[in-house]
């Protein structure tokens, strides 16, 4: 990794350099809002964004996709559907830039999931330093910086950004595109107070460092069934989750009857029918236990795998639940054995 600063007014002439060869997907306003999407206009980028309504998951894992078309005679598959578009994710705060980490775990692992990689394969990744909202608290997970898992890395400087650069091809396409320059003492000093600002801003104050113990204690709390009677079982903190990577797979057959699609959809741990089977039987046929099992698998579950909690504090899931569920209200209720 070597690093450069970038004055902020050229990068417009990165960006329309790197729509030359790629798709740029980056924060732009919707509203009052913010979303991941196609960037038309250089102008449009907003770097500037506290956080996108939907996760960076959705253009490696999308909310629906096709994987294959078969053959009904005889279940032969005619075609299998890889979308290899080259992309570059411009502008992912580092909670993000964790998350897909966190999700190649999954996806990535002994028996990769192919249409997953073919856009992981081809997609480049541009971070970008941030300053937390009161939602945020990737501070307790360690999720608020990163080291790895870009090609550029911006952190903001005042009139330039620091950039970190990781890989060959974030190296290749700054020299082409834009004029920087090298690393003087002030930057480093400049990209230091403004770390340690970002340190100072958070106000989501919760301790996880017990937290495993502290599940294996409460498994049979009936903190849970206090939760459960507010969860109104919708979804929305799956839908919103950078981490979440629940499927469901469906057939669809088309009109002629002769061929199908097998189309994959997200899916939730919070609705009654995800643990339904055979017979009638489910097995998460409580709100409240549907609640537990979700904490379970995100903060206990996945890190006794991957040695890594399953959230990335970005705290979408606390502006989508209206019954003010999220994971800072779960743990104090945990420590405390009270509900807010």
């Amino acid at each position: 990794m070597f690093f450069r600063v970038i004055p902020k007014d050229v990068i417009p002439d990165l960006v329309r350099g790197l729509s030359e060869q790629y798709e740029v997907i980056g924060p732009v306003a919707r509203g009052d809002a913010f979303v991941y999407a196609p960037v038309e206009d250089p102008a449009d980028l907003r770097l500037d964004y506290d956080t996108t309504v939907l996760p960076a998951k959705r253009w490696f894992f999308p909310e629906s996709e096709e994987l294959m078309r078969f053959r009904v005679s005889d279940n032969a598959v005619v075609e299998e559907k890889f979308d290899t578009t080259p992309r570059v994710l411009f502008g992912l705060h580092p909670c993000d830039v964790n998350s897909l980490l966190l999700m190649d775990n999954v996806f990535l692992g002994d028996r990769p999931d192919p249409y997953y990689k073919a856009r992981r394969d081809n997609t480049l990744i541009v971070g970008v330093s941030c300053m937390p909202t009161d939602l945020c608290f990737c501070d307790a997970w360690g999720t608020d910086e990163t080291h790895w898992g870009f090609d550029i890395f911006l952190s903001d400087i005042g009139d330039g950004y620091y950039a970190s650069i990781r890989s060959v091809m974030g190296a290749e396409l700054v020299d082409r595109y834009v004029a920087c320059r090298a690393i003087t003492d002030a930057d480093t000093q400049a990209f230091q107070e403004r770390s340690a600002a970002f340190k100072a801003a958070f106000t989501n104050d919760v301790d996880t460092s017990q937290l495993p113990v502290l599940l294996d204690a409460k498994f049979d709390s009936d903190i849970w069934d206090k939760l459960g009677e507010k969860c109104l079982g919708c979804g929305a903190c799956s839908v919103v989750c950078p981490t979440c990577y629940c499927f469901d797979v469906h057939d669809e057959l088309e009109a002629d009857q002769l061929h199908g699609t097998r189309v994959r959809t997200w899916d939730s741990c919070q609705f009654k029918q995800f643990a339904a089977v055979a017979h009638g039987q489910n097995f998460r046929d409580t709100r409240a236990s549907r609640v537990k099992y979700r904490y379970y698998h995100k903060q206990w579950g996945y890190l006794s795998k991957f040695e890594r909690v399953l959230c990335v504090g970005c705290g979408r899931c606390t502006r989508a639940c209206k019954a003010q569920i999220n994971p800072v209200r779960v743990v104090r209720a945990l420590q405390t054995g009270v509900v807010e």
